[in-house]
């Protein structure tokens, strides 16, 4: 059976999660269709989700569908977990955009739409809510000319509202359908030239273009009523690529979701993009991870279920990978891994905060309990600083949902302090530091010597000494505690963007003592490399000088004509620049930069300035020297 990975995204509130719950209702997996509101949903199976209403992980489900087996992951809306996105993205073969016809195109849609199309993924576009009150036609170009609506809607704004497809016997929809087509393909334009194309070739070309992310087909519907949702389903099984996977060649997949079962074992989410897995199968994961398959789950007709094996282009749960990590690549034994390449979709968090355990004796709890969330959520960035533990943030929501999971999953209650801008270090020149066996500055027995120099972007470890001039495990360590070193640089922030280079390398050969067994004393291990590189580093970066630079965002506001008057001047005191401005009828579009530490407060001021009518949309852009 062909198999579909298929992720619904949306801005928070578009009608994402009752979406997946009414195609679910649709598919026959439920009797009956859950609701947000009541915390009754499939997905949304956290109980911090149902009391909230929101959908904090990305969760997945199953159905099948006209013989394609539909793996469908529900991702949150909110840009607060973004991060959730990030790693579903990497699994999908398809998506659906959902928009809302009441809110229209909103800033976090055009986020996801340009990630959608820059990733190259197939994306279908679904207008949701056509039945509630305040419906209104969506202009969809605003998030790509290259869209063809597949559907007219009856009833706009009413409970009766229904989608109502078009067909070949409607020369409008044929005419415009042959006009977006035409604009990617020479030879269909030719034969369109010639005379009418048959509606069947047209069918046809558009299944090619949806696959190869160049056309972008736009549905209608509603969630609560049904209407809209069989087309659809057969939408996706259309237009959406759909392949049975290569089942007989070596296993390969990615990990795109890590959490915890009840004994507090690891429990790894894996798309497989080629083989077959197998319980007692032994894997290669990460650089040099390797673990047995101890049991594994699918996803059939909506739960996961325990099976013997998982067959490529299928989602399973895995267990018995201890050190298993998000982005993770799997493999078979036999191959070598890397350390991952993978170029993020979305800019890291720009936020931190300060968190305070509220009895001092649950410090090291806390501790514990953060680690394990950050194998969870790796961009949570747990860092201890003088005693203090701080984690990076998107948004005050997430640290609402992070304290909540803290008291009751860990029973730790914490308090935060003010949420303060990440900002990052940069190495100005070039510095260098050494530090040599038996001498009276070393007391350990290894020898390390680095260099720091600026580098265009991106963190890289090289080597000048000859890789067989020590044991490999000393290299390692001493790489690993390079990157460990740099979270911390001398003003106290991550340094980024510069190359470490080992310049001298010594080491004592394994000795034993006078009774024959192993003498630590005489003998160099990785604890000693471990324990030195950071000295040697930071004596580099201190001959190097370092300096801060704080985060930008590129901001584009859309507000009222008539309120520029009191919007630039509020722009000016939160330090953003405008760069360019247009007049679109009655609005004004604002673009430029801003400081991410000025964001929420123009978040929190742009409705007194324009009356309720601005948006805002924001992204980082670049870091700047502060």
């Amino acid at each position: 059976m062909r198999s579909l990975n298929l992720g619904i995204l949306a801005h928070v509130d578009a009608g994402k999660t009752s979406l997946t719950e009414r195609l679910l209702h649709a598919a026959g997996v439920l009797d009956a269709v859950g609701s947000v509101d009541a915390g009754s949903t499939l997905t949304d199976s956290l109980e911090l989700e149902r009391r909230r209403g929101i959908t904090i992980k990305s969760a997945v489900a199953s159905f099948t569908a006209n013989g394609v087996a539909v793996n469908l992951i529900d991702t949150p809306g909110h840009p607060d977990f973004i991060a959730e996105v990030e790693r579903a993205l990497g699994v999908l073969d398809g998506a659906v955009l959902v928009l809302s016809a009441v809110e229209g195109v909103q800033p976090q849609t055009r986020v996801l739409m340009r990630t959608l199309r820059r990733l190259r993924v197939p994306t279908l576009l679904f207008v949701n809510k056509i039945d509630r009150r305040g419906a209104r036609d969506v202009l969809v170009t605003r998030l790509t000319p290259a869209s063809v609506a597949l559907a007219s809607v009856t009833g706009l704004g009413t409970r009766d509202a229904a989608a109502v497809p078009y067909g070949a016997d409607d020369p409008a929809f044929t005419a415009r359908l042959a006009d977006v087509l035409t604009r990617h393909d020479d030879a269909l334009l030719a034969a369109y030239l010639d005379g009418p194309l048959p509606y069947a070739r047209l069918r046809t070309e558009l299944a090619a273009q949806t696959r190869r992310a160049l056309v972008h087909p736009v549905l209608f519907g509603s969630a609560i009523t049904g209407a809209g949702v069989a087309p659809l389903i057969d939408a996706l099984t259309e237009l959406l690529p759909a392949e049975p996977g290569a089942p007989d060649a070596p296993p390969t997949g990615t990990v795109f979701k890590v959490e915890r079962g009840p004994a507090g074992e690891k429990i790894a989410y894996a798309r497989l993009f080629t083989g077959t897995v197998r319980v007692r199968d032994r894997l290669r994961y990460g650089r040099d991870g390797e673990g047995k398959v101890t049991a594994l789950t699918v996803f059939e007709h909506g739960a996961d279920a325990p099976a013997a094996s998982f067959t490529a282009g299928r989602i399973a749960k895995l267990w018995g990978l201890p050190a298993v990590r998000i982005g993770d690549e799997l493999r078979a034994p036999s191959e070598n891994g890397s350390t991952p390449t993978r170029s993020a979709h979305f800019p890291p968090p720009t936020l931190e905060t300060v968190v305070v355990p509220s009895r001092p004796s649950d410090d090291n709890a806390l501790h514990v309990a953060l680690t394990q969330l950050a194998e969870q959520d790796p961009l949570i960035n747990v860092r201890r600083d003088d005693g203090q533990t701080s984690v990076s943030l998107y948004g005050e929501v997430q640290k609402e949902v992070l304290q909540a999971t803290l008291a009751n999953d860990y029973g730790v209650h914490v308090t935060f302090r003010e949420t303060t801008t990440v900002h990052v270090e940069r190495p100005i020149a070039t510095g260098s530091a050494a530090e040599f066996l038996h001498t009276p500055t070393n007391p350990y027995l290894a020898t390390i010597g680095l260099r720091v120099e600026p580098a265009p972007s991106g963190v890289t470890f090289a080597l000048e000494v000859e890789l067989g001039s020590m044991p490999y495990a000393f290299f390692k360590a001493v790489e690993e505690t390079v990157h460990e070193t740099l979270r911390r640089g001398p003003q106290g922030w991550r340094v980024i963007d510069c190359t470490v280079t080992m310049t001298h390398s010594g080491y004592l050969a394994r000795q034993s003592s006078a009774h024959g067994g192993f003498d630590k004393n005489m003998s160099s291990t990785a604890g000693d490399f471990r324990a030195l590189t950071p000295i040697v580093l930071r004596n580099a970066l201190k001959q190097a000088g370092t300096r801060v630079y704080e985060p930008m965002h590129r901001f584009t506001l859309d507000v009222p004509a008539d309120t520029l008057g009191t919007v630039l001047p509020a722009l000016a005191r939160l330090r953003a620049v405008p760069q360019t401005s247009s007049q679109q009828g009655e609005s004004a579009v604002l673009e430029g930069t801003i400081p991410a530490a000025s964001i929420h407060a123009l978040d929190q001021r742009l409705p007194g300035l324009t009356s309720g009518e601005g948006t805002l949309e924001h992204t980082f852009s670049h870091h700047t020297p502060l």
